[in-house]
């Protein structure tokens, strides 16, 4: 007699059916390509969340130069020397090794402290770094610009003085360089001794004092050091040493506090006084209005400098060791985060 075995059902094991394995294939798919979706949200998270270069590549205003395509033309100027590691010591690499943040990223804090004037713990906070982090990188950063930049000619030759000339300057066209005096406002010393040398009559406060020289079509051609705010013009004059760079053939273009005839080995072309006349000539009224009103853009080339945010408020006895040097940058930068002085010299020249 035969026995029939029965066998047991596998209760855990279900039909696969071919309409049941197409969808989990397109379970799967739906399931990719929601991932994916995801991924992408998460990126662009990331990206609004980590501040650099990449976030600002849409907008012209926030990168601090004219165009954003100005900023990657210049840092396209300054890579080289950045990334250099065989560069000399004083313009060697400035990026940190166990810094998160790309160069690029770096220069742009950099910027955001001169320009914006943001404080180092918020700096911090929107680059994801320590506040340490963040200082050391504007002191490297203020340090590198200083000596690369400033390793580069300001003083322009006479004779590309006069091809660039505008024609408001046909009757100086011998002006080599326009020159003023400017003052930043500092945090007032301790020391009594320290209050009566920085301490500016003109401003009324505490001050350093510098002056900057232009080329009468809109370049910032000298940059002297920063001065005790009680220091004169005239003092200034002397000690920064733009003597040494004028020749009997140039002119220089002052204000009445300059008065410098007596070492300027050039012509000085300068508000005239009144002295003991009662009234001005006629000439002298003319001349004087001209040189005023071309002296203007000097003191619109200055304003682009304090435009920088930094220059806004009472610098800190904390960074006046490497304010001289901040100072410097901002007025070299001048020359590459803007476009013409005046719109019609930009189709002059």
């Amino acid at each position: 007699m035969e026995t029939e075995i029965m066998v047991d059902h596998d209760y855990c094991v279900l039909p696969q059916t071919g309409a049941r394995a197409s969808n989990l294939a397109d379970e799967n798919e739906a399931l990719r390509r929601h991932i994916r979706e995801l991924q992408q949200q998460l990126e662009v998270v990331k990206l609004r969340q980590r501040f650099g270069i990449d976030r600002l590549s849409a907008s012209d205003e926030d990168t601090w130069f004219a165009s954003y395509r100005s900023f990657k033309a210049f840092w396209s100027l300054i890579e080289p020397a950045v990334i250099n590691k065989t560069a000399s010591a004083s313009i060697s690499t400035v990026h940190h090794p166990t810094t998160k943040l790309r160069p690029i990223d770096e220069f742009l804090l950099f910027l955001m402290y001169l320009s914006v004037g943001f404080p180092l713990r918020d700096l911090a906070e929107r680059f994801s770094i320590h506040r340490t982090t963040a200082s050391r990188i504007i002191s490297t950063w203020t340090h590198f610009l200083y000596c690369l930049l400033g390793s580069q000619r300001l003083w322009i030759p006479p004779e590309i003085v006069r091809a660039h000339l505008p024609p408001e300057f046909a009757a100086f066209s011998d002006t080599q360089v326009i020159l003023d005096c400017t003052e930043i406002f500092c945090q007032t010393p301790s020391s009594l001794l320290l209050q009566s040398e920085v301490f500016s009559t003109y401003k009324s406060h505490t001050t350093f004092k510098a002056m900057i020289g232009m080329a009468p079509h809109g370049a910032v051609t000298f940059v002297s050091g920063l001065y005790a705010g009680s220091m004169s013009d005239r003092e200034i004059f002397k000690q920064s040493g733009i003597v040494k760079l004028l020749k009997p053939g140039m002119a220089i273009m002052v204000d009445k506090g300059f008065v410098v005839d007596n070492f300027a080995p050039c012509k000085v072309y300068r508000p005239a006084f009144l002295s003991n006349k009662r009234q001005m000539s006629r000439e002298d009224v003319r001349q004087t209005q001209s040189i005023a009103h071309l002296r203007v853009h000097v003191e619109r080339c200055i304003r682009r400098v304090k435009e920088n945010k930094l220059f806004d408020k009472d610098i800190p006895l904390s960074i006046c060791g490497n304010i001289d040097e901040l100072f410097s940058v901002a007025c070299f930068l001048v020359n590459y985060q803007n476009g013409p002085l005046v719109k019609a010299w930009a189709t002059q020249q």
